[in-house]
């Protein structure tokens, strides 16, 4: 008996040793992801704190402006989210040719439609700001005119950035993109003490440095990605031309990805002019529970980008049975990471008020909402946006957009206005109506990914 269980335990190891991702490299995927998160939610805590200095108007209108370009820079990373699959698919199936020309055709992609929607957002400047925005107080026009001018033309900045950034993650290097992140932030982080504090400029000071670093974070990842001998380059030695089956397979998990995120932000949106009516007091206590939120969920969102970077390998590789092996393991990580996290950030609450100096009522409302925020991230938020990246990164995207959407606009939207509006709690109510729509998604994730059918799908 006990020969038999030392062959099994043998067996076992020796399978695990087969696997795509050992211990240290998982850790070497990890680490950097969660370091990079936390670099990019450092850039927009900075934006925020520097500008508080300006006072609440500013605080709103780049908070409210900011909505905005969220929503573009999420729409882009669904997309590029599409070519790191494909890409890791092909890595999968060791046909490096194929990966480095998906890198090239995904680069392309992002690039033309970055350029449509910097037009668009021009053109809708007027309507974004007076209909969109809902009936704000004058200073908080102002500053969200004077930051969306400046702000909208980083958008093809962004879309290279993240497509690149992706790219990176697919072939398993973390590290590169966390880099240009810490250079990113180094340029935004300094630009705006001087342009603020030493040039004493406005609004405008927190929207220029913004610009400049996303410029030069997308110009370096171009460069790195046409240097050769890495697992995934952009092909030089060719001019480009269209390969219109590696774009349809890219748009296929790129469009359903980005229509659930753009929802998904377009819905935050929405509430923002609920919000909006609540008083400058909620519209400041709920940007800055957003930008603290997001500190609460940020290895969670590593966490989605590493399961990415795994499942579609796997899927790619044709193993079903290694990618459930690590989806156990990755999600026991992210609620580990998320608890400490979280419990960590709800001690320091007290602090982080004070830094803002925002009015008392504005800090007892973003204090609640924090609080409520942190205590359902750690017990529910990986089930319902960690989990779903398991689906996306075997190519079965459809599910969790119409679950994702649907949930959003039933239960986010509707009971946000039951709650918020109807019932009178205020921006209270609106961020408990977010929480009915994790627990709704949950409902929906954990018994599809149970029931196996998204083992059946393939990107490539």
């Amino acid at each position: 008996m006990g020969k038999n269980k030392s062959i099994e335990k043998n067996s076992s190891t020796a399978d695990l040793n087969r696997y795509l991702f050992n211990r240290r490299t998982l850790i070497a995927l990890i680490l950097p992801l969660v370091a990079e998160q936390l670099l990019t939610i450092m850039e927009g805590l900075a934006d925020s704190i520097m500008i508080a200095s300006v006072g609440e108007a500013a605080v709103s209108g780049v908070s409210l402006v900011d909505s905005i370009m969220v929503l573009v820079s999420l729409i882009f990373s669904a997309m590029a989210a599409g070519g790191a699959v494909v890409a890791g698919q092909y890595l999968g199936q060791k046909n490096t040719e194929r990966a480095d020309e998906s890198a090239r055709q995904l680069m392309w992609v992002m690039l033309a439609l970055s350029i449509i929607v910097t037009a668009l957002l021009y053109l809708c400047r007027w309507f974004i700001l007076h209909v969109v925005f809902g009936q704000i107080d004058e200073n908080v026009m102002y500053n969200a005119d004077v930051y969306l001018i400046i702000v909208a033309a980083s958008v093809p900045f962004i879309a290279l950035y993240n497509g690149g950034a992706a790219i990176f993650r697919a072939m398993g290097d973390s590290k590169t993109s966390m880099h240009v992140s810490l250079l990113m932030n180094i340029i935004n982080v300094v630009g705006n003490a001087l342009l603020i504090f030493e040039f004493h400029r406005g609004t405008e000071g927190v929207a220029i440095p913004t610009l400049v670093s996303r410029m030069v974070a997308a110009f370096l990842m171009l460069f790195l990605l046409r240097k050769s001998g890495r697992t995934i380059s952009i092909p030089t030695d060719s001019p480009y031309r269209p390969d219109w089956k590696i774009i349809k397979n890219i748009l296929r998990i790129g469009i359903p990805n980005g229509l659930e995120n753009g929802m998904f932000q377009l819905g935050k949106i929405i509430i923002l002019s609920l919000v909006s009516t609540f008083g400058t007091y909620s519209i400041a206590a709920n940007a800055v529970g957003n930008t603290i939120g997001n500190f609460q969920t940020m290895s969670g969102t590593a966490m989605s980008l590493a399961v990415v970077t795994v499942i579609s390998q796997c899927m790619g590789a044709g193993d079903v049975k290694q990618a459930r092996y690590y989806v156990k393991k990755l999600m026991k990580i992210t609620y580990l990471f998320m608890d400490v996290f979280g419990v960590l950030i709800l001690l320091g609450l007290p602090f982080v008020m004070r830094v803002y100096g925002l009015s008392e009522e504005a800090t007892n409302a973003a204090t609640l909402l924090l609080t409520i925020h942190g205590v359902s991230a750690m017990l529910i938020w990986p089930l319902s946006f960690t989990l779903p990246n398991v689906f996306r990164a075997a190519g079965d995207v459809k599910f969790s957009m119409i679950v994702s959407t649907a949930s959003m606009w039933i239960f986010r939207i509707l009971f946000s206005y039951v709650f918020g509006q109807y019932l009178g709690f205020g921006v209270v109510g609106v961020w408990a109506a977010m929480i009915v729509d994790w627990i709704c998604r949950i409902c929906f994730f954990v018994p599809h990914y149970f029931r196996g059918k998204w083992t059946s799908y393939k990107a490539v």
